[in-house]
């Protein structure tokens, strides 16, 4: 009988031991999501991209970008290396900021890149080192707006690391390189979508934006090159297109003028009707992007809507990867 006591004392107290390990490493209700699913903009990662930013030098109030990023982990402190990539240009200027646990920053693209358009990415790494570090516990999200009236709240796409240590590196790297493999990190997508393109008839502009995560931001981030795609009709007709995007980043409004199909874009897509668009880079690539309307008459038709999203992510690729430069941060 006194062993069995001294048995179960000894079961009561591993017990507890576990049941505090797990409280520590799982502080939120319910399970951890898991690291394996695919980029998305609703999950939390250890890699954000914010698809568009742009700011006016002379007319900030009519041009700008809120960013948003918060730090989900209430134990921890995240340091985060902003890389800002020119989408024109694809040159690269950074930045680094620090979040205590449970901390949430916003800040405007005029204060920090002015006039400038482009896309974002934000790594986790190491408070000692800069090193990339798995710490899937960063969200954020967006305002964007254009002095052409297109605007839009838009998520970051959040990548999440896989491998406990995702990308080689030590205190002696300058340079490390992120892996889209889904062992490293999540996979990124190779085939687009463009669901529900609304007529330009009734006053719409939708504008697209197409981003090539890869390079090296010690450099240039890498052009988008060939695309192909296909444009489909009401009744499920498509219509071929294809263009060279010799940047990082491709904007472009869906009109007559593109994408070059035939018919032209008006004629699929007629006054009253609707289509839907999907394409992919020719070589294997990884690419983001968003979608932005506008429309003049949203206050006085009921039919007509201002707004965007992140486009459908078809196929993956896992042939992604990105260099960044690697040193401590000073925040």
């Amino acid at each position: 009988m006194h062993i069995s006591r001294k048995f179960t004392h000894a079961l009561l107290a591993l017990a507890a031991l576990v049941i505090t390990s797990q409280m520590a490493f799982a502080a939120d209700p319910g399970l951890v999501y898991p690291a394996d699913s695919e980029l998305s903009d609703q999950k939390a990662g250890s890699v954000l991209v914010y698809n568009i930013y742009t700011s006016s030098i002379a007319t900030p109030n009519t041009q700008n970008t809120r960013i948003n990023i918060t730090n989900s982990n209430q134990n921890s402190a995240a340091f985060v290396h902003l890389f800002f990539v020119d989408g024109a240009t694809c040159g690269v200027a950074d930045s680094l900021i620090c979040l205590t646990a449970n901390q949430t920053m916003s800040f405007y693209a005029a204060d920090f890149d002015p006039g400038v358009t482009g896309y974002i990415v934000a790594v986790a790494t190491n408070g000692v080192t800069g090193c990339p570090i798995n710490f899937n516990f960063l969200i954020g999200s967006e305002y964007v707006k254009f002095a052409s009236g297109h605007e839009a709240r838009l998520n970051a796409e959040a990548i999440a690391a896989v491998a406990a240590t995702p990308a080689a590196c030590d205190a002696n790297t300058v340079a490390a390189t992120l892996a889209f493999d889904g062992v490293s990190y999540n996979r990124l997508p190779r085939v687009l979508a463009v669901d529900s393109i609304p007529d330009r008839a009734s006053g719409n502009d939708t504008l697209l934006i197409v981003n090539r995560i890869g390079g090296s931001l010690l450099t240039s981030a890498a052009a988008i090159g060939p695309v192909f795609g296909l444009l489909f009709d009401e009744l499920e007709r498509p219509a071929s297109f294809n263009f060279n995007a010799s940047v990082c980043q491709f904007r472009s409004s869906l009109s007559n003028n593109f994408p070059r199909t035939t018919p032209r874009f008006e004629t699929i897509i007629p006054a009253g009707a609707s289509g839907w668009m999907k394409f992919w880079g020719t070589s294997d690539v990884g690419i983001v992007g968003s979608v932005i309307n506008f429309n003049p008459n949203r206050g006085t038709s009921a039919q007509a809507f201002n707004g965007g999203s992140n486009l459908h992510k078809l196929t993956l690729s896992a042939a992604g990867t990105l260099t960044i430069p690697i040193f401590p941060p000073s925040c």
